[in-house]
């Protein structure tokens, strides 16, 4: 069975604390039983392993039991945020799900029947050919419309039979994200503690962190901004914090320095995740540096043209609604745009994202990083704008950290930005807005 090395782990330390939700502490036993509860309700529900079966909810020990549950049936799984905006789109036009549970923040679901028809889906299909259970992940759709990543589990569940460190973590990603799947099953495989966010303001986390004494909290560049400018870490005691780990998008070097200067005695790791691959092992440089090492078991790398591409054990089967990103030699193409420095790598950011002005190359993330240093900017997003002579200019949307006259906001920018960008990296157009978009998966919509 797939979850079997699982079990034992639970079996092995049923008394330890599993799950602490909503200031409850359940331990592994807790969590067998709910397995086994779950069990029950898929077989009286006639669901069986041919079957695609969404889950609308977050993080909690019912969802991830039914999560469990499903991977041991060896149904093909569709996680969804509960407030996803496209669910229905997603779970019925993309994925074709045969059964929805829906959980509400009570913990009590409901079980409907969509009439879809999935047996003519040839990626599931291949994954029923081999009796292994399925996972179906969606992009962000910060760039797009969200495209579904057909998942073998059983590939992605490999990596965790391997015994490591577990730490007192907050679930801060999503259900529907790798991220937060890949926390939740790195800490259950361990017999660590996972802390239950029910919702993920700066306040929440901070007080959670304090009264839990975490000791790892993964999450994204956007979060951590939010976290420095609402001054949260200053009312609550985070000294039990050992890692901060971050990914999901580019990190900030300004957001980065600030961090290292909060938080001197954390280890602040950057991730790299796709949600096409899985979540890579990663070693960044030092605390304050953007550059980091990627790899580990089943993971290789190569860069052609300046982009990044990765072959790895745990590659998704192929996209529901999307061209193939493979090579015809089988390494998936990232998109990311990277320097080199010996083993390390630096992300610069998505070749798509680029912006071409007069030939130039401008990347938003060089641009950003040059405008957060700037006094009383909050956030900024920086993007392309068509141009008839130039092919794009550049522009970028600022949030403030106090109310200020817009035309002075302006000139302090562009003033700024010439003296330390070439001229055709210095926006041309500045908005200022209350607040920058920033999705659901708290990194920003570009």
């Amino acid at each position: 069975m797939s979850i079997e090395f699982l079990k034992k782990i639970f079996y092995e330390n049923s008394q330890k604390d599993a799950i602490i939700f909503d200031d409850i502490k359940l331990n592994y036993s807790f969590l067998l039983e709910k397995i086994e509860f779950f069990k029950e309700i898929i077989k009286s529900n006639n669901i069986n392993s041919k079957d695609v079966v969404g889950i609308i909810g977050d993080f909690s020990p019912n969802s991830v039991s039914l999560l469990l549950s499903l991977i041991e049936n060896k149904s093909i799984i569709v996680p969804i945020s509960i407030n996803d905006k496209n669910l229905e789109f997603k779970l019925n036009e993309i994925a074709k799900v045969n059964y929805i549970f829906k959980f509400n923040e009570d913990e009590k679901f409901t079980i409907s029947c969509p009439k879809n028809n999935s047996t003519e889906i040839n990626f599931y299909n291949i994954i029923r050919k081999r009796n292994n259970p399925g996972l179906v992940l969606f992009s962000s759709g910060t760039s797009g419309e969200p495209k579904a990543a057909v998942h073998d589990f059983t590939k992605l569940l490999e990596k965790f039979k391997v015994r490591r460190k577990s730490l007192i973590t907050i679930n801060f990603l999503l259900f529907d994200h790798w991220g937060g799947l890949n926390t939740m099953l790195h800490i259950l495989s361990n017999a660590g503690t996972l802390v239950v966010a029910l919702n993920r303001s700066p306040d929440t986390i901070c007080q959670l962190i304090e009264k839990n004494g975490v000791e790892l909290l993964p999450s994204s560049p956007s979060f951590l901004n939010m976290l420095i400018l609402s001054n949260s870490y200053k009312r609550f005691n985070l000294k039990s914090l050992k890692i901060i780990s971050y990914g999901t998008e580019p990190m900030p070097k300004t957001t980065l320095e600030k961090l290292s200067k909060i938080f001197p005695n954390t280890l602040l790791q950057q991730t790299y995740g796709l949600i096409e691959l899985g979540v890579m092992r990663t070693k960044s440089e030092s605390n304050g540096s953007l550059w980091l090492k990627i790899g580990g078991e089943g993971y290789s790398y190569r860069i052609k043209n300046g982009l990044l591409e990765i072959k790895a054990d745990s590659a998704m089967i192929g996209y529901l609604n999307a061209p193939s990103p493979f090579t015809d030699d089988g390494w998936y193409m990232t998109g990311d745009q990277v320097e080199t420095k010996g083993e390390y790598l630096k992300i610069l950011g998505r070749k798509s994202e680029i912006i071409n002005v007069g030939g130039d190359k401008v990347y938003p993330q060089e641009v950003e990083n040059i405008i957060l240093q700037i006094k009383n900017i909050a956030d900024a997003t920086v993007y392309g704008e068509k141009n008839p002579i130039l092919g794009s200019i550049v522009c970028c949307k600022v949030s403030l950290i106090k109310k200020e006259e817009k035309k002075a906001v302006r000139e302090r920018i562009k003033s700024f930005c010439d003296t330390r960008l070439e001229k055709f990296k210095v926006p041309v157009k500045v908005e200022i807005v209350n607040n920058l978009n920033i999705g659901q998966r708290l990194k920003k919509k570009r």
